[in-house]
C-alpha cells in the first residue's frame, strides 16, 4: 500500500515541495490529487533528507497546498510500448489523443533511457534517401546518424519535416522502416497540419506521432522527445525496423529547461540556460545509432530555430557539438521564394562520405558533389563580385559560374516540398547543371566519369580553351 502525504508546504512555477517523505528517488513517479478529486502526475527532482522537490507534468495551477495529498509510486514515468503503436497520436506523456483504442503494451519502458554504450555502437555507413536533393546529394544523411536542422523563426521547417517523414527510405533492405515524430511547444495549426499532411499522403501508416502542444505545460515538453525515444527503441531494437526519428522544436524543449531551472533557483549559465544543458541535450541525442548484433537503428532528425538567427546561441551550437553537422536553412532563398530554401554553403554532413559511392548509391556521387559544391562557391563569389564592380567586370567563366549558381538554386535547391527525387535523379540533374560549366572547369571529377556521364563531344575544343592547360 502507497503511502499518502499531505505535507506540502510550497509552490514555485511547476514545482512543489512536499516534507517528511520517506524511501523515495530521483526521477520517481509521483500522483497529486487535489481537493476537487483531479489528479495530476509529476516526477521527482530532488531529494533532500526527508523534503522531496516534485515537478507537476500539469502544472500548478488551483493547486491548495492544505488540502492536496501526494503519492510516490516506486517507480519513474513509463511509456507502454508496442507495435501497434505505429499509426497512432499521442500527447506528450505519450496518452493517445487520436481518438482510437487505448494501447494494450507488450512491455513498461522507462523514458529516461540511456544513450548508447560507445563500445557497442556500430559505425553509420548505410544511405538513408529523403528525396531532397540537398540533402541526398550533398549533406548524406546515414543510418544511425544525427543530422539537426536550424532553421529561424518563420521559415518553413514544418514542412521540411513534413515532406522527411513522407519520402524517406532506406534503399537495398527488406527491413520495416518507420518514422517517430515529436512536436514540441507546437501551434494547434501546426498539430493540424502534421496529422492532416500525414494522413492524406499515408504516412501516418508506419509512423508514431508525439505531440505537446504550446499551451500544454512546459514540463510536459521535457518529457515528450524522451517518450518519443522509448518508442523508437523498442521498434528499432526489439522489432528490428529502421527508425527515422524527427524532433521539431528542441528550442521550445530548452526554454522548458530553463524555466524550469529558474524555478529551481539555480546559477543560470549561458544567456540564462541551465549549466547542464549540453549533457541533458546530449543524453537525447545520443539515443540515436546502431547497436552490434541489432538490425535495427534509431537516425535522428533534430530540428530547432535559432533565436535572432544566431547560429551562436546556446541551443545551436551545442547541437553543432553533439551531432554530426548540420543542415541550415537560408531566410534569402525564403525571401527568393526557393523551397525547400536549403543553404548549401553552411551546410554540413560529416558522415556522408561513409554512406555513399558505388554499391551505395552510385560511382560518382563523391566527385559530383565535391563538383557541385565547389561550383556553387564560386557562382556566389561572382555573383558579389558583380554586385560590387558590375557584371561587365567578370570573366566568362565568372559569367558561367554565376549563371550556374541561379540555376542550381532554382532547380536543384527548388524543388518543392512534394517532389521526392531518387538518388539517381538527384545524381543526374547535378550532371545536367554541370554541362552548363567549361568542361575543363570540371577538375574535381574523374576524366573517365566525365566520358561516361557527359560523352567526350566538344572536349578537346574547350580544352584548347583552358587558359591553364599546357602543351
Amino acid at each position: 500500500m502507497l503511502k499518502e502525504y499531505k505535507t506540502a508546504s510550497q509552490v514555485v512555477g511547476p514545482l512543489m515541495l512536499v516534507e517528511g517523505v520517506e524511501g523515495v528517488k530521483f526521477e520517481e513517479l509521483v500522483e497529486i490529487t487535489l481537493q476537487t478529486g483531479e489528479k495530476r502526475r509529476g516526477r521527482i527532482l530532488e531529494v533532500e533528507d526527508d523534503t522531496a522537490l516534485v515537478q507537476i507534468y500539469e502544472g500548478t495551477t488551483g493547486i491548495n497546498l492544505k488540502n492536496t495529498s501526494t503519492r510516490f509510486l516506486g517507480h519513474p514515468l513509463e511509456f507502454g510500448v508496442s507495435e501497434s503503436m505505429i499509426g497512432r497520436v499521442f500527447d506528450g506523456l505519450g496518452n493517445p489523443i487520436d481518438g482510437g483504442p487505448a494501447l494494450i503494451p507488450e512491455e513498461n519502458r522507462d523514458v529516461n533511457g540511456a544513450p548508447i554504450n560507445p563500445f557497442s555502437r556500430e559505425y553509420p555507413d548505410e544511405f538513408i534517401q529523403t528525396g531532397v536533393s540537398v540533402i541526398d546529394g550533398l549533406n548524406t544523411l546515414v543510418r544511425g546518424q544525427k543530422l539537426p536542422i536550424f532553421s529561424g523563426s518563420g521559415l518553413p521547417h514544418n514542412e521540411l519535416a513534413a515532406q522527411i517523414a513522407r519520402q524517406a527510405t532506406v534503399r537495398g533492405t527488406d527491413s520495416k522502416f518507420a518514422i517517430v515524430f515529436a512536436a514540441l511547444g507546437i501551434t494547434f495549426e501546426e498539430a493540424q497540419f502534421f496529422i492532416d499532411d500525414f494522413n492524406e499522403h499515408g504516412s501516418i501508416d508506419r509512423s508514431v506521432l508525439f505531440l505537446n502542444l504550446a499551451d500544454d505545460p512546459a514540463i510536459e515538453r521535457i518529457s515528450t522527445p524522451k517518450v518519443a525515444l522509448t518508442a523508437a527503441e523498442y521498434l528499432a531494437f526489439e522489432k528490428g525496423m529502421h527508425v527515422l526519428v524527427i524532433l521539431t522544436d528542441m528550442t521550445n524543449y530548452a526554454e522548458a529547461l530553463r524555466e524550469v531551472s529558474a524555478a529551481r533557483k539555480e546559477v543560470p549559465g549561458r544567456r540564462g540556460y541551465p549549466g547542464y544543458l549540453y549533457t541533458d541535450l546530449a543524453g537525447i541525442y545520443e539515443r540515436a545509432g546502431r547497436i552490434k548484433g541489432k538490425e535495427g537503428s534509431i537516425t535522428q532528425i533534430p530540428i530547432l530555430t535559432m533565436p535572432e538567427d544566431d547560429i551562436t546561441h546556446p541551443i545551436p551550437d551545442l547541437t553543432g557539438y553533439i551531432t554530426e553537422g548540420q543542415i541550415i536553412l537560408s531566410r534569402d532563398l525564403h525571401l527568393q521564394n526557393i523551397v525547400p530554401p536549403l543553404d548549401v554553403a553552411p551546410s554540413l554532413s560529416r558522415l556522408k562520405d561513409d554512406g555513399i559511392g558505388e554499391g551505395k548509391t552510385r560511382e560518382d556521387h563523391a566527385d559530383t558533389m565535391n563538383q557541385l559544391y565547389a561550383a556553387y562557391t564560386s557562382g556566389v563569389q561572382a555573383r558579389e563580385l558583380a554586385t560590387i564592380l558590375g557584371e561587365s567586370a567578370l570573366t566568362e567563366t565568372d559569367k558561367a559560374f554565376m549563371n550556374f549558381t541561379t540555376e542550381f538554386e532554382k532547380t536543384y535547391v527548388g524543388q518543392g516540398y512534394y517532389t521526392n527525387r531518387t538518388i539517381e535523379e538527384t545524381l543526374g540533374l547535378g550532371w545536367k547543371l554541370l554541362s552548363k560549366l567549361p568542361r575543363y572547369e570540371l577538375k574535381r571529377i574523374d576524366d573517365a566519369l566525365i566520358e561516361k556521364y557527359l560523352g567526350p563531344e566538344n572536349k578537346k575544343v574547350e580544352q584548347d580553351q583552358d587558359p591553364a592547360r599546357e602543351d
